[in-house]
């Protein structure tokens, strides 16, 4: 087993690899384009990216935070001076249960490295929303639905948003997380995560 990093090729907005293609936007983002504005992830979703990913979430080993907030870094494009990087966030009681955000980890990690402020309230999760792993990609769709809002008194009216989270699936989180934000105001949107799937096959490991 090994680890498949992703590099800067790919789709140029939501980053999955392209093979024997001079294309530079995949079939799926032409078809309907995503209201994030760039995905990068580190990894593709592997054994490996996978077990590091549960030892942070569920193994409590916060260390690795920093150590994947390392490998996204070498994906950070160039942005406005006013970009904030936001975590993909918990509902409070999930938050309760684990007793920590593993975004807002990685956020934080990845913030120091590129000086760059992390707001972890701006952004909310209003509603629990049950496990996605084994629903569709429509399933997703719906589960997300209204689930995300913008904290009492925040503004993000024309500025650039990175958010970011451990593991990109079908992007139908980060895309419900765009759309409440885009509503806001943000004048852009990016998600940056450890670990992407790139083969459907992982969609329900």
């Amino acid at each position: 087993m090994k680890v498949e990093f992703l590099g800067a090729g790919g789709c140029q907005r939501c980053g999955i690899p392209l093979e024997a293609t001079d294309a530079e936007i995949c079939a799926a983002c032409l078809a309907q384009p995503s209201p994030v504005d760039r995905m990068r992830a580190a990894v593709a979703y592997g054994e490996i990216a996978r077990s590091l990913a549960l030892r942070l979430k569920y193994g409590r080993k916060t260390a690795l935070a920093s150590t994947m907030a390392g490998y996204m870094a070498i994906h950070w494009g160039d942005h406005a001076a006013d970009s904030v990087m936001m975590p993909v966030p918990l509902h409070r009681r999930r938050l309760w249960g684990r007793g920590f955000n593993q975004a807002a980890l990685i956020a934080r990690a990845l913030g120091e490295l590129k000086g760059v402020p992390v707001e972890c309230h701006t952004l909310i999760r209003q509603r629990p929303t049950p496990p996605l792993k084994a629903m569709s990609l429509s399933q997703r769709r719906r589960a997300v639905a209204g689930a995300f809002a913008i904290g009492r008194g925040r503004q993000v009216a024309g500025r650039t948003i990175i958010l970011v989270d451990d593991v990109l699936t079908t992007g139908s989180t980060a895309s419900a997380c765009a759309r409440v934000l885009k509503r806001a105001g943000a004048e852009r949107v990016e998600l940056i995560s450890w670990a992407r799937v790139v083969r459907p096959t992982h969609l329900m490991r």
